[in-house]
């Protein structure tokens, strides 16, 4: 059905048009009519046609004027201008209005019904085209969310790729380096800093959650992750490094007025906390500090840097890079790590006041946590005793270029190992299941057998085994069988049944199959060929 508004000062042209219209399509139009261009222009604001036939010249406001008025509130109405003038004279102003025809009167049918059947196909393909929009929209509304708990899975959890992070930022628009994290806790009631019956009220939370999550995004640009026992972790990017006093108080207040409209529209209590603000690698850091906000406060409301929460730096002290050296360790950048190694130490010496035992003991402090962080990444093995020399070492160092070497030496070889044992020990464990596979072939040795010798899942050591050597397990065992078989084959004492049995393999014309496959011939052509 289409919306068709028929305005001309003429009762024989409006009833011409609408006799046309009506008898060229049956049912398919609504039509309505206007005399004057006052009445045309309340008609249309309340009629809303998709189709305006228009009069130059009516009594009062003018079609010109009128059209620009009915466009100004219904941008996607189609003209089309029935005069008695010369086009000419109204052309400029008409195209400027999006006027789709000009007919001159007197009109006949056929032009009539052409000029409809344009504005139909017109009118269907923008239906056709909003429609698409909808169901668009509609797909997006139901992705996005997913998009962003993906995204809030991924900064909370340390995504270690990340580019998936960056990829997640570029799906949601953002643009912004930092963020800091809030921490909706919910419950019954609050008791001191504890909220009640948790896991009850996270079950009812569950019918709530998105009118939770679309009031939260009211009030803040945010991105909203799903419920976590009772806690809904949200993310707000910021350009800025730090919040400012002001926005701080500004901050806290809008999140109390937040708790009390939640409480309203669901019936649940919640406490917010508001994290630092921070890098999106370490939003993780910035939830925690939310979480203690609220552990060590007792109001609606907690933020980090109104409590004494963690470690207070002197304004000077270089903790971003403090921070960089020990993130590119447990990456095992030696590079990056040992630049900004060499950096801290630089600004330990423009630091320095007299006393080189500060430095000293940074650097002793640094070398312990490097070799944590290497034996915590895995593949080392932590002695007591292997540390033993390091107070002396260091102590006995009576120059700052003497400390500077060992303490770049510790964490140079804390970050390489880091790179490299992860690798070795992977290595370790395939050499070893070689070795077993070399000494047992004639055996019944089975993927969940030797898994189980190297203390691994059966399917982690299956991917582990094929990575490095390029082979699955099966392949391998199938190819040390057969290398021994053919060296056997070179010699006429034994039968190939024999050595069918002494390769592992119980039937012999599974061992015939075998043998063809990998080497190309049956054994019995292999041993007349090498004979």
């Amino acid at each position: 059905m289409y919306r068709i508004m028929l305005a001309d000062d003429e009762g024989i042209v409006i009833d011409s048009l609408k006799f046309i219209i009506e008898s060229s399509y049956p049912d398919q139009f609504e039509i309505e009519t206007a005399k004057s261009g006052r009445t045309v222009i309340e008609l249309a604001e309340r009629f809303r046609p998709d189709i305006a036939f228009m009069d130059i010249q009516m009594p009062g406001i003018n079609g010109i004027d009128a059209m620009r008025e009915i466009k100004r509130t219904n941008p996607s109405i189609i003209f089309i201008v029935v005069s008695a003038y010369d086009r000419f004279m109204y052309a400029k102003e008409a195209i400027s209005l999006g006027v789709m025809e000009y007919i001159n009167k007197p009109f006949n049918k056929q032009g009539i019904c052409e000029v409809l059947d344009k504005a139909m196909r017109q009118i269907d393909l923008r239906r056709e085209q909003h429609r698409n929009d909808l169901i668009i929209k509609e797909k997006m509304e139901n992705v996005i969310p997913v998009i962003e708990n993906g995204f809030i899975f991924s900064i909370l959890f340390r995504e270690y790729f990340e580019e998936d992070i960056n990829r997640y930022k570029e799906l949601l628009d953002i643009h912004t380096a930092n963020c800091y994290m809030m921490a909706f806790v919910f419950g019954d009631t609050q008791e001191g800093n504890y909220m009640t019956n948790a896991v009850g009220s996270s079950i009812r939370t569950i019918d709530s959650f998105h009118t939770i999550s679309d009031i939260i995004k009211e009030s803040f640009g945010c991105f909203v992750g799903n419920i976590m026992s009772n806690k809904i972790p949200v993310c707000i990017p910021t350009d800025e490094p730090a919040m400012e006093y002001e926005e701080r108080v500004e901050l806290i207040d809008k999140c109390r007025a937040l708790s009390t409209r939640l409480h309203k529209e669901t019936g649940i209590s919640f406490r917010i906390g508001i994290g630092s603000i921070v890098p999106f690698i370490d939003a993780m850091e910035s939830y925690q500090d939310a979480i203690k906000a609220l552990i060590n406060s007792t109001g609606r409301v907690g933020h980090v840097d109104d409590l004494s929460i963690g470690c207070d730096y002197a304004d000077d002290y270089p903790i971003a890079l403090e921070k960089k050296i020990f993130d590119e360790l447990k990456d095992g950048h030696v590079n990056e790590c040992m630049q900004a190694c060499g950096d801290f130490f630089e600004w330990m010496e423009r630091t320095e006041t007299g006393d080189i035992n500060n430095i000293r003991l940074k650097c002793l402090e640094f070398a312990l946590r490097a070799e944590s962080e290497a034996y915590l990444s895995g593949g080392m093995t932590y002695r007591f005793e292997s540390r033993e020399d390091y107070l002396p070492q260091i102590m006995a160092a009576t120059d700052l270029a003497e400390i500077r070497k060992w303490y770049m030496d510790k964490i140079g070889e804390a970050c390489h190992n880091v790179l490299v044992k992860r690798g070795e020990k992977s290595n370790d464990i395939v050499d070893s299941a070689k070795k077993y596979i070399d000494e047992n072939y004639n055996k019944d040795v089975s993927l969940d057998d030797i898994s189980r010798l190297m203390n691994l899942s059966p399917y982690y050591f299956s991917k582990l085994f094929k990575e490095r050597t390029g082979e699955n397990f099966v392949e391998f065992l199938t190819r040390v069988r057969i290398d021994k078989a053919k060296e056997m084959l070179e010699s006429p004492e034994k039968s190939i049944k024999e050595i069918c049995s002494e390769v592992g393999y119980s039937d012999p014309n599974y061992f015939s199959r075998i043998f063809k496959k990998v080497v190309g011939i049956p054994p019995t052509e292999y041993r007349d060929m090498k004979g």
